[in-house]
């Protein structure tokens, strides 16, 4: 019978300030597929269940107040002194804790789970080590501490700066993530200087601390460099953007969905596709989408805050915002937009369509142009269309307005009492005839516009 985990404690760092970002959002807000960069980190550690997070914050500490909701505790580093300067400031927040610590980082936000598991397994292992490194292999060790090693146990830690031409040829490199027990952090944090090229407190040194004592420091190797990448700029921000929807589409793919041009289909943190999916060219997925089984979304759609259910046919060109679902078999065409409607199981609006704050009744037909008129300025009213009712092109529904099942509601009409089941409303200015008019008209113009040559 294996021993329960210790419980796990979560010191992210996240007081740097971002200048390369040139943001006056803190740089780790900056969302990566709808999802700031934080939450990505925070979702795959919440996995392992922590008992506490801290959040170690400088600059922007408001932003990140908001954005934790007080999920996490906040330490502030004032002045900024260094990495484990930087992990001192936790110190408070984790008085009298003895399980586990995981020290992450803000901008390295798509560490997997099962890397930072393997990490605290390790810190289990049989020679008892005090620290726990997580290393990687880049193709390009450029400015990367390293991370000196026999057979997986640390020998010494440097930072890039500081390091010889030999330690220089080291491939190992510091990813900066570390596991290490609660009861012993702060003591080695203690002991450890500034000596060195920045004149900083380096987290790095707690291992040569513990070396220095005797103790055993090891290191987990990643064999993906992807998921350690920090993010200090715009185009590293894009780079990771880049590398998370290649994934993603992969993902799609082999979870059974079709993407006619892969390159082009950019996904949501959550979106959820279905079996037998078909994704044409040009369509973005922004946050809070579900889509069922056998949808069809054609090309050059924008799809946010939406449930597609099975059968539906979006598109092309058309959007469909927070609120809006489609049940079974419903279809909406090109250039129609939909918000905080809902179609039931086989409607359709086909083209150049507004249906906003709305329910659309099974086998319903919108007709071309046709708006609801939601909004007087003030307040949002709804629109209620019944059971295979009928709406005429060029139609206005002005809400609050409801529309009874089977009704016709005649093209071009502006609609602004209720239908009731069955009935035909025409609602048309009187249209007026003069023959001859527009003969005398044009006769008229062209006689003046020849005098003026």
């Amino acid at each position: 019978m294996t021993d329960a985990p210790a419980p796990l404690a979560l010191v992210v760092l996240a007081a740097g300030k971002g200048t390369r970002m040139k943001s006056d959002l803190h740089k780790v807000l900056h969302p990566i597929a709808g999802r700031p960069m934080l939450m990505h980190l925070l979702a795959s550690a919440d996995a392992l269940e922590p008992a506490r997070k801290v959040v170690v914050v400088g600059a922007g500490r408001e932003q990140l107040e908001k954005a934790l909701d007080g999920t996490a505790d906040l330490a502030v580093q004032d002045p900024q002194l260094g990495t484990g300067h930087a992990v001192q400031q936790a110190e408070g927040a984790l008085a009298g804790f003895a399980g586990d610590v995981l020290i992450l980082y803000g901008d390295v936000p798509f560490v997997r789970t099962e890397t930072m598991r393997a990490m605290l397994e390790r810190l289990h292992g049989d020679d008892n080590p005090a620290v726990v490194v997580l290393g990687f292999e880049p193709e390009d060790a450029l400015q990367y501490g390293r991370v000196i090693a026999e057979n997986g146990v640390v020998t010494k830690m440097v930072e890039h700066k500081d390091a010889t031409e030999a330690e220089r040829a080291c491939r190992l490199c510091n990813s900066g993530l570390m596991a290490v027990r609660g009861s012993e952090l702060f003591a080695l944090l203690a002991r450890v200087g500034n000596d060195n090229a920045q004149g900083e407190y380096y987290l790095t040194d707690i291992v040569n601390v513990a070396n220095g004592d005797g103790r055993v420091c090891a290191v987990v190797v990643t064999d993906d460099a992807d998921e350690v990448a920090g993010i200090n700029s715009r185009a590293e921000l894009a780079e990771a953007e880049a590398r998370w929807q290649k994934k993603r589409r992969l993902q799609a793919m082999a979870d059974g969905a079709s993407l006619v041009a892969p390159e082009t289909v950019w996904f949501a943190w959550d979106t959820v596709l279905g079996r037998d999916v078909t994704v044409e060219q040009n369509v973005v997925f922004g946050p809070g989408v579900t889509v069922a089984d056998n949808v069809v979304i054609h090309a050059f759609c924008h799809i946010e805050g939406a449930r597609l259910e099975p059968g539906v046919s979006v598109g092309p060109f058309a959007r469909l915002r927070p609120g809006a679902v489609l049940e079974e078999k419903a279809r909406v065409g090109n250039f129609v937009e939909v918000k905080n409607a809902v179609l039931h199981a086989g409607a359709k609006a086909n083209h150049l369509t507004y249906l906003g704050d709305a329910d659309v009744g099974a086998g319903a037909n919108i007709g071309a142009g046709t708006i609801t008129c939601n909004y007087d300025g003030y307040f949002k009213y709804r629109t209620v269309i019944g059971e295979r009712a009928f709406i005429g092109s060029n139609s206005a529904l002005i809400a609050p307005v409801k529309i009874g099942a089977d009704a016709i509601v005649a093209a071009g009409s502006a609609v602004s009492r209720d239908v009731a089941d069955g009935e035909l409303r025409l609602v048309r200015g009187e249209q007026l005839v003069k023959p001859g008019w527009a003969d005398r008209f044009h006769d008229a113009m062209k006689r003046k516009k020849a005098e003026r040559k």
